[in-house]
């Protein structure tokens, strides 16, 4: 570990968090918390002109979500480590947010010991979890475990336009079909999923990224 302590900069809208965050390390002579803010833009205007290595991120912003700003600053700094920091322990959530560059995802019910191991690992170069989310991202859900039906170039095509709130007759006319075959082609995907209602099917397609 260097003698130059490690910048970090903290995004978080609730105050009591950026603040209890900058008591664990103060005074600590390998962190130092060299700017806290409650809006993106306060950060991606102060980045401009200051070094940072770790920024720690809410996912929950006023102004962008956190997934969003997470590719958006690794695309501008890809040199910066960025740590989500959030109360959301979805597995879906986490991996989005590492897909987009972060390098690791702790929960707020953390304590000291493991801010600091994560830091410290994300310096490192490695993932930087803290325990509970790697016990949630080396357990996949039962949807990620289902093997999902495939969909024609057509089937595809029209619950793209079901999902965009397209009725039958729309999607016939703008594919110069009848609407029968379109309605065909409804009961034929719906038989395929075995789903309840298209509502359903439309939510998991869409969840799944299957159009």
């Amino acid at each position: 570990m260097s003698n130059v302590p490690i910048r970090i900069a903290i995004l978080d809208d609730h105050l009591i968090v950026l603040e209890g965050i900058n008591r664990l390390l103060d005074g600590s002579p390998t962190y130092s918390i060299v700017a806290s803010f409650t809006l993106a833009q306060d950060l991606l205007d102060f980045l401009k002109h200051n070094k940072v290595d770790i920024i720690l991120l809410d996912i929950s912003l006023p102004d962008i979500s956190g997934i969003d700003l997470c590719l958006q600053i690794k695309q501008a700094y890809p040199n910066i480590s960025v740590i989500a920091l959030s109360n959301h322990s979805e597995r879906s959530i986490i991996l989005r947010m590492l897909e987009n560059g972060a390098s690791g995802y702790l929960l707020k019910n953390i304590d000291l010991q493991d801010l600091k191991s994560a830091l410290n690992e994300a310096v490192a170069g490695r993932p930087a979890f803290s325990p509970s989310v790697q016990d949630i991202i080396s357990r996949p859900t039962l949807s990620e475990t289902m093997s999902f039906p495939k969909l024609t170039k057509r089937e595809k095509e029209i619950l793209q336009l079901i999902a965009q709130g397209n009725t039958t007759t729309a999607i016939a006319d703008k594919l110069f079909l009848s609407p029968l075959t379109i309605e065909t082609h409804r009961k034929r995907i719906m038989h395929k999923f075995q789903a309840r209602n298209m509502t359903a099917l439309i939510k998991t397609v869409t969840e799944h990224d299957l159009i």
